[in-house]
């Protein structure tokens, strides 16, 4: 048995880490384009743009808005008109996943500057396509992890605070999936099966949010940086991200991709999409009572979704919900990691299980 674990080259975060992105890039080349989040463009730009032109120039594009192999190709198109000897992804989730698919396809080494904390995307080596109106379609695996990613955790707790929470709610689902990846001895995303290291990684995970997600919500509503803070964004960051990718996906992301079919649930964010199907897969895997209530009141405590209205899905029929459990059960779907067979009917069940507990525990 083959057992693989793959990392960023570089990753390093803390209080104003963006002053050192002239002096990081500088490692990669003299010249870079950078794909920017249009929210970042707009708003934080100023604040950024001078450390990036420290030592190295930059050209800077504002991203599309999605993930899409339309958005990938028109980058690609400019990419292609100019020396540029590596890519930047500055913002969120999708503008990172963006750049990352872009850098691979030119053979550039890729820098990742995320300015939330709210998916376990930045490390990893793996882009997730939509169509251009939301939809999952696809996932993209790079053949390497980004070469830098740096997180300033100034930003992360200047922006709002449920991109830091729907973080934690990507980041739940590491521990379970990857236990499930280990009992089915199922592949993680390298197609090899996971390492001790990547398993201990992914409890850690677990173990972190408990701990701090709490005390790390209260730092970010206050626009300040603690050792709970920091503890949560290399949490969801790094932890999540060496967990999920090297450990495995399971049910919890399968669900997921299966949600985004439902178009209320679009304007609800990846992690806190992620945080329910966790909360499903609880139901769907059989866990202990006590391990459900741990994690509802974890959930609860920090303002993750816990019924279906809390993603848009308040008058949901069954044959929905059915639409959700069968997509999500789609071959090649990582819902067939876990150590069981699963059917779509046993998801819809769960989903029904999971939204009646998160409105019983409300009464």
């Amino acid at each position: 048995m083959i057992r693989t674990t793959i990392f960023p080259g570089r990753y390093v975060q803390g209080w104003q880490a963006r002053k050192r992105l002239g002096e990081e890039l500088a490692r990669y080349g003299h010249k870079g384009i950078v794909i920017c989040d249009p929210f970042v463009y707009k708003k934080l730009l100023p604040d950024i743009e001078p450390y990036m032109q420290d030592g190295v120039e930059v050209l800077i594009e504002k991203f599309g808005g999605e993930c899409s192999d339309e958005e990938i190709g028109r980058l690609l198109s400019l990419i292609q008109q100019s020396p540029f000897q590596f890519v930047v992804g500055l913002g969120g989730g999708k503008t990172l996943d963006t750049a990352k698919a872009v850098a691979h396809d030119v053979n550039l080494p890729v820098a990742i500057v995320p300015t939330i904390a709210s998916t376990d995307a930045p490390c990893s080596a793996v882009s997730v396509v939509y169509t251009p109106e939301g939809n999952f379609k696809r996932y993209i695996l790079l053949p390497q992890n980004p070469a830098l990613v740096l997180m300033d955790t100034e930003l992360i707790v200047n922006a709002p605070v449920r991109f830091l929470v729907a973080g934690m709610g990507d980041a739940l689902a590491t521990w379970f999936e990857a236990e499930s990846c280990m009992k089915s001895y199922a592949p993680n995303m390298t197609g090899d099966l996971g390492s001790i290291s990547a398993y201990s990684l992914a409890r850690l995970c677990y173990d972190t949010l408990l701990a701090y997600g709490v005390a790390a919500k209260t730092a970010c509503e206050t626009h300040v940086v603690t050792p709970a803070l920091d503890h949560i964004v290399e949490a969801n960051t790094l932890l999540s991200g060496l967990g999920f990718e090297s450990a495995g996906l399971a049910a919890a992301h399968a669900i997921h991709n299966g949600l985004t079919v439902l178009e209320p649930t679009h304007s609800y964010y990846h992690g806190e999409k992620v945080a329910f199907g966790t909360l499903t897969s609880l139901f769907l895997t059989d866990k202990p009572t006590d391990l459900i209530d741990e994690v509802y009141e974890f959930c609860e405590s920090i303002g993750l979704p816990t019924t279906l209205s809390d993603i848009g899905l308040t008058e949901v029929s069954d044959d929905e919900l059915m639409q959700v459990a069968t997509v999500s059960c789609a071959a090649g779907e990582t819902m067939h990691n876990e150590p069981m067979p699963v059917t779509p009917y046993a998801v819809f069940a769960a989903l029904k299980a999971a939204d009646t507990e998160g409105k019983r525990r409300r009464a």
